[in-house]
């Protein structure tokens, strides 16, 4: 199948040209410039529209927050321990959820989805995409595993009259997970060198969910807000060579200058919300612009259901009221997305090899009028 006719963003060095798109097996088979040399009825005539891979939300809780279900659908936060990275957003996803069908309408075909941010570690995050029958068909694969630092644990622990309900005892809890972890990783190792001197550790499930993260195949995704606490999961990551994603960062750019010398990744949003708790207190439109003028990398969320997920373009958009650069916006919903998400051998670009993850707009994509003409998931139209 051709799409033809298409002024294409490819979000690629090469970013915008003029050409076509060969899709074949759910894949990208070729992108050119210009005109092909022949077209078939099922090819599809993209009437000079503006071909975009399909659309990133770095961030978010669908499905494991259903819509306008309450406490049955809502299966976000495990608050009856503050450390649980054994929990794994698949199993409390409703691939069904009616926000799913919304996220495609709107463009997006990707989305992180994470456990809440009620525990100092919340669990295994999944990047997922938008169409499927369940979730394990749509699984990408799992990609972060979910920290939170600040006031969300601090409220919720307090109100249980639990630890923790400090700052520091948050951190505490995180290192001394990750340690364990550390030294379960340390006893693997020696048992597979020395099987016939060594024994095992016994099973531990909290640190067998931590070894993906300490070997590297996933990131840490950090919820923070203040600029305080993006210093601590900074402490934290080097201290145990952790590869960290700032997820919100609301307050990032009162040092943006600090975190652009870090070279951080931060995933920033919700954008359309209100000022709804004191660690948000610094929020301002220009967040993602004056962070990315400094060097930090940024992609944008919705962190649906806090915003729901279908404006994530007109997150995108008021980013470039902000002060954002058109470009970095466009970058912050797909290929920024996918490099953070480690993700980009999949998604994010329209390139040779890739998914055939592609989204067509009648102009611009950050036109909130604009709806999309067509949207392709793996190849199909959905």
């Amino acid at each position: 199948m051709l799409l033809y006719n298409a002024e294409i963003y490819s979000m690629t060095d090469d970013m915008h040209f003029y050409g076509y798109v060969e899709v074949k097996d759910g894949k990208i088979q070729a992108v050119e410039q210009g005109k092909p040399d022949a077209v078939t009825e099922e090819d599809i005539d993209c009437g000079g529209g503006m071909l975009m891979p399909g659309l990133i939300d770095a961030h978010t809780h669908l499905g494991i927050i259903e819509d306008g279900i309450d406490f049955e659908g809502d299966d976000c936060n495990e608050v009856s321990d503050p450390f649980t990275p054994q929990l794994r957003a698949i199993d409390g996803i409703d691939p069904y959820d009616r926000c799913f069908e919304e996220a495609r309408a709107s463009g997006i075909t990707s989305v992180m989805v994470s456990p809440g941010s009620a525990n100092a570690c919340g669990g295994e995050m999944l990047l997922l995409k938008t169409w499927g029958r369940c979730t394990d068909e749509m699984a990408v694969r799992p990609c972060g595993m979910k920290f939170a630092l600040g006031e969300n644990p601090k409220s919720v622990y307090n109100d249980r009259d639990e630890a923790p309900v400090t700052r520091m005892a948050i951190a505490s809890l995180i290192r001394e997970g990750l340690q364990k972890a550390k030294l379960y990783s340390e006893r693997l190792q020696r048992f597979e060198e020395h099987p016939d001197e060594e024994e095992p550790p016994e099973y531990d499930a909290k640190c067998e969910a931590l070894l993906p993260l300490l070997e590297g195949d996933i990131k840490a995704h950090f919820h923070c807000h203040r600029a305080d606490d993006i210093g601590t999961a900074m402490r934290i990551s080097r201290e145990f060579g952790l590869d960290p994603v700032i997820v919100h960062g609301t307050g990032a750019h009162v040092a943006a200058d600090l975190f652009g010398e870090w070279g951080l990744n931060i995933i920033v949003g919700p954008i359309i919300c209100d000022r709804c708790k004191p660690e948000m207190r610094d929020m301002e439109l220009s967040n993602a612009a004056k962070l990315h003028e400094k060097g930090v990398h940024i992609a944008i969320c919705t962190d649906h259901p806090e915003v729901p997920i279908q404006y994530l373009r007109l997150s995108a958009a008021l980013a470039v009221k902000g002060g954002l650069s058109r470009e970095a916006a466009l970058r912050g919903i797909t290929s920024e997305a996918a490099d953070m998400l480690g993700v980009s051998d999949r998604i994010g670009r329209i390139a040779e090899g890739l998914d055939a993850d592609l989204v067509l707009f009648p102009s611009d994509v950050l036109d909130i009028m604009q709806d999309p003409v067509c949207v392709m998931i793996d190849g199909r139209m959905v």
